[in-house]
């Protein structure tokens, strides 16, 4: 298993004990992601697994698990483009073939968006809450969708997830 699965493994158990042992800050939180109000009798471990796999930009826990355990995926999430980043210079692709060009071509780092492909600038990166000159994206290739070295993707994404969904998730 990832360490960024691992991490929101983690959070999710957090956050259920504090649900089910009636904290409210949880509670509300857990209340804003799913319809209606929850209780601490009615708090399962799959909500708090959804709530956290969403706020780090996936669909729900499945997909969370598919896409960091490097399963072949059409659907990255949203955890590498948050609405913050868009003032940044970035070049938009539905082809990985074209973007993984691009970003050779640019020096750029290749980053995943869904089911589209973003070439992004050092800039984009560090708004995202991460260094571009950390030595896991030269092991990865700056390719996020194919990275030549997994573990260094794992380690990126926990670096993301541990500033990301600490900032959520109540604790």
């Amino acid at each position: 298993m990832s360490k960024a699965m691992t991490f929101l493994k983690m959070r999710a158990k957090q956050l259920h004990r504090l649900a089910a042992s009636g904290n409210d800050g949880a509670l509300a939180y857990l209340s804003n992601r799913f319809t209606g109000p929850m209780d601490a009798a009615s708090v399962r471990r799959r909500h708090a697994l959804a709530a956290v796999a969403g706020d780090a930009g996936f669909r729900g826990w499945p997909h969370a698990k598919a896409v960091l355990s490097g399963d072949p995926v059409d659907d990255f999430g949203t955890a590498l483009v948050p609405h913050r980043c868009m003032v940044h210079w970035n070049i938009w692709l539905a082809s990985y073939e074209e973007a993984h060009a691009i970003r050779r071509e640019k020096s750029g780092f290749l980053l995943a968006y869904r089911k589209d492909f973003v070439v992004v600038d050092d800039h984009f990166i560090v708004t995202l809450g991460l260094a571009p000159e950390d030595a896991d994206w030269k092991r990865m290739g700056r390719d996020w969708v194919h990275p030549a070295d997994a573990p260094a993707r794992d380690r990126l994404y926990l670096k993301l997830f541990r500033k990301q969904v600490d900032a959520a998730v109540v604790t």
